[in-house]
């Protein structure tokens, strides 16, 4: 059995006395500890002195709709709760029903599935194995064992969320030392397995905020071994209006291909202004398979997952096409 390494827990009542804790050396943040837990258990952060908890800092949680539809998501609202709130759009139920299982989803969190951390099959395993092995790049190694001739970490972004929420242009609301901002989701994200979230260390992601729906149609689907519990190996996001029977606005959003989502903008070009035929549909999942090369650092072969690319891409349109 996997122990918790010795740290200091503390459970701030403000987001202030949050900001001064993550100020200190080793201070890690926790919401749910779904992820952060076992990764503790398997030693992935030997910097880690204090765990600052934000379940007793109230206001971070729960769904409201403002005046015109703008629709605001606490960061410790459970995924349990995002999954099945009518108030929140489909799209986004969609995905935070495929998070995990029943267990982890009533416990796990909006913030925390966005912030989740990278994820490789050199990285999530015991030390014992990982110093087999010898560590690699993220666990303070030399090389990335995926692709060892760059100096880069491949480690794949696992947020189911996230890449739903790009499709629907969702923000994210941040609170740091300097005050707060506000960013697009998709601005969260670097392509970098080392440091995937560009916000700062110090820095708590307090809500999601979500644009009313307005007529569009949106979806999300993943791909994964088993029916529940794992992370993704592929997650598809779509949205997009139609008006007089174009598409207008399009988005596609690739997630768990790469250390950050995946917006395909080709296929997003071609499918801007123009009918929703099934040729089309087609083409464009055609063009979305070419624009990712997945690596062979997760579940089941690159090259199955690359040849599912299309595949789902095109179910999904064809979904949204049919309502």
């Amino acid at each position: 059995m996997l122990r918790l390494p010795v740290v200091r827990h503390v459970a701030p009542t403000s987001l202030d006395e949050v900001i001064e804790l993550l100020a200190g050396d080793g201070a890690m943040l926790a919401a749910g500890g779904t992820d952060l837990v076992p990764n503790l258990k398997r030693r992935q952060y030997p910097e880690a002195k204090t765990i600052v908890s934000l379940r007793r800092v109230a206001g971070l949680d729960g769904v409201s709709v403002a005046d015109g539809g703008t629709i605001r998501i606490g960061a410790l609202t459970t995924v349990a709760r995002l999954a099945t709130d009518d108030a929140v759009p489909e799209a986004l139920r969609e995905a935070a029903g495929a998070v995990a299982s029943p267990q982890l989803r009533n416990r796990g969190t909006v913030g925390g599935n966005l912030c989740v951390d990278t994820r490789c099959h050199w990285l999530n395993v015991p030390d014992t194995w990982r110093q087999a092995a010898e560590p690699c790049l993220k666990a303070g190694g030399e090389m990335c064992w995926v692709a060892p001739a760059k100096k880069i970490c491949w480690a794949v972004s696992s947020s189911d969320l996230a890449p739903a929420m790009i499709a629907l242009d969702a923000s994210v609301r941040l609170v740091g030392p300097d005050g707060e901002r506000t960013a697009p989701v998709g601005e969260l994200y670097r392509d970098d397995g080392l440091v995937h979230l560009a916000k700062a260390p110090n820095e708590i992601l307090v809500e999601v905020i979500v644009p009313a729906p307005q007529g569009r149609r949106a979806g999300y689907r993943k791909l994964r071994r088993r029916g529940s519990i794992d992370f993704p190996i592929l997650g598809v996001a779509a949205s997009f209006r139609l008006e007089d029977g174009r598409v207008n606005d399009p988005r596609l959003v690739l997630g768990a291909v790469a250390s950050s989502p995946v917006r395909v903008t080709a296929a997003e070009e071609l499918l801007a202004g123009r009918p929703l035929t099934d040729a089309l549909i087609a083409e464009a999942a055609e063009l979305a398979g070419k624009s990712v090369r997945p690596m062979s650092n997760t579940d089941l072969t690159s090259r199955y997952r690359k040849r599912m690319v299309p595949v789902f891409v095109r179910r999904l349109l064809e979904d949204l096409a049919a309502d």
